[in-house]
Parts: C-alpha cells; sequence; structure tokens
C-alpha cells in the first residue's frame, strides 16, 4: 500500500472478500465476566472477533460468551485443541455448519507445553480447507518461506506467532516478520499471540503487519477495558507511523536547525 494512504480514511483491512475498518482482531476468553468481555470489545473498536469452536456450545444449549457478542462483530471461528490436520479439517467444517461463515482461524498445534504450531500439519490442513471454499486464516511460526506456501495453498491471510500464545513477550523475531512484510509486498499479514501491551502492538504494526489478534493481553489486564482502549490507540499509531515512513537511523548527531545560513 502506498505510504500516501491515510489510516483513518480509506485504508482498510482486506481480509479476502471482506474488508473491515479495524485493524485489531479481539478474543474470547479469560475475562472475568460477560459483562468485562462486552464493555473491552466496545472499547477495542474491533470489528472481528475469534471464537473457539472446541469450547463452546455451538448448539447455544447453555448460557456462553456466543450470547453475548455483539452481532455488528464478524466472527472467526478458530480450531484451537486441534493437533491434527484431520482434527482441524472437521472441527472447520463444524464451524461452518453451525456459525454459518467460511471464515476460519487455523491452528494445528504441534507442542503442548510451547503451543508452538505444526507448521505441515498445518500447510496440510489450509490447502484441503481452501479448496473447499473456506477463507483460511493460518497460525503458523514467523517463517517465510511457510508463509509463501501458505499463500500459494489458497489464504488469504497469513498469521505469524509474535511469541508463544498468552506468553506477553511481545515481538520476539522483529527481523523475521520485517522480513516477510519486505518479500510479499501484496500479503495480508496478521501478527498473532505473543503480545502483551500497547507498545507490542505499535511495534508489530510499524514492522508493517496489516493487522494483530490479541486476546490474553487485554482480558489478563488489571483493567480490559483500559487495555483494550490502549491497544487500539497503539495499532491506530503504527499503522499510522509505518505509512509516514521513519526517518533513517544515524550514527552520529543531526542537528535539528542546521548552521547553514546562520547569520555570523
Amino acid at each position: 500500500m502506498s505510504t500516501a494512504a491515510s489510516a483513518t480514511t480509506g485504508d482498510r483491512l482486506a481480509i479476502g472478500d471482506r474488508t473491515l475498518s479495524s485493524r485489531l482482531i479481539i478474543g474470547t476468553g479469560k475475562y472475568r465476566s460477560y459483562d468485562e468481555m462486552k464493555a473491552a470489545h466496545r472499547a477495542s473498536g474491533a470489528q472481528m472477533v475469534t471464537v473457539a469452536v472446541r469450547r463452546v456450545p455451538l448448539d447455544r444449549g447453555v448460557e456462553s460468551f456466543l450470547d453475548h457478542l455483539d452481532p455488528a462483530m464478524q466472527i472467526l471461528p478458530n480450531t484451537a485443541g486441534c493437533y491434527t490436520a484431520a482434527e482441524a479439517i472437521r472441527t472447520a467444517r463444524l464451524a461452518r455448519e453451525a456459525l454459518q461463515t467460511d471464515l476460519i482461524k487455523l491452528e494445528v498445534i504441534g507442542d503442548e507445553t510451547t503451543l508452538f504450531p505444526d507448521n505441515e500439519q498445518t500447510l496440510e490442513a489450509a490447502a484441503v480447507l481452501a479448496k473447499e471454499g473456506f477463507a483460511v486464516l493460518p497460525y503458523f511460526t514467523d517463517d517465510l518461506i511457510m508463509a509463501r506456501k501458505l499463500l500459494d495453498a489458497g489464504c488469504p491471510a497469513v498469521m505469524p506467532l509474535a511469541a508463544p500464545i498468552g506468553s506477553g513477550l511481545g515481538i520476539q523475531n522483529p527481523a523475521n516478520l520485517r522480513i516477510m512484510r519486505e518479500q510479499l509486498p501484496e500479503a495480508t499479514i496478521i501478527v498473532d499471540a505473543g503480545v502483551g501491551t500497547a507498545s507490542d502492538a505499535a511495534i508489530a504494526m510499524e514492522l508493517g503487519a496489516d493487522a494483530v489478534l490479541m486476546n490474553t493481553a487485554i482480558a489478563e489486564s488489571q483493567d480490559p477495558v483500559k487495555m483494550a482502549q490502549a491497544m487500539r490507540l497503539a495499532i491506530e499509531a503504527g499503522r499510522l507511523a509505518y505509512l509516514a515512513g521513519r526517518m533513517s537511523k544515524r550514527l552520529y548527531a543531526s542537528a535539528t536547525s542546521p548552521l547553514t545560513g546562520v547569520v555570523r
């Protein structure tokens, strides 16, 4: 996108055939109450919310956070808790039937301790689901080669991790995200997992991410409503900074008021 674009007018997030004005995608887990979740969602300005398919009663037989989501928000089902491609594919199909959406955040976990994704199983599932008409948003390690393979498989966006899920460690490999942005200029890149505070979100956007998905950083903060607002502002500030283009770094000082033309 041209740096002449405005982050407040006409600069929208594109995910397949969907466009959103907010570049913050929010979650539903770990809140202390439904009222707290709803208030945080409102403060965030997010228009898309991710829902763990395997952790919610899709038949609405009992009360869950599904009953407390703003109906205007786009639901992004996810396959959290799946450890094989086959398991993730079944979960995605169930989500499409129950929630009437072709969107799916694809998670295939490879390790129970770190919750790092199994990239190979993720790619296998993504290829199948994309052929079935899903708009697949895959969670994977911050690897350029895997990003290319997932995009070639038909994914409209990719979701590299910043750090382990729920860790709050922030961007651990900024160089990887910067390289991914430079090498895949037309791709939609959504940073997922590991953001801990507003500065982390701003850095992700300054590195060229198109959006950030987060849950724990807001839900486990001492004041989720204030943190949600902080994240919204950080996303907007980071995006504007990226579009503006930062100054070059220099080893030595450069006077703000040059001496050229000074009267002696």
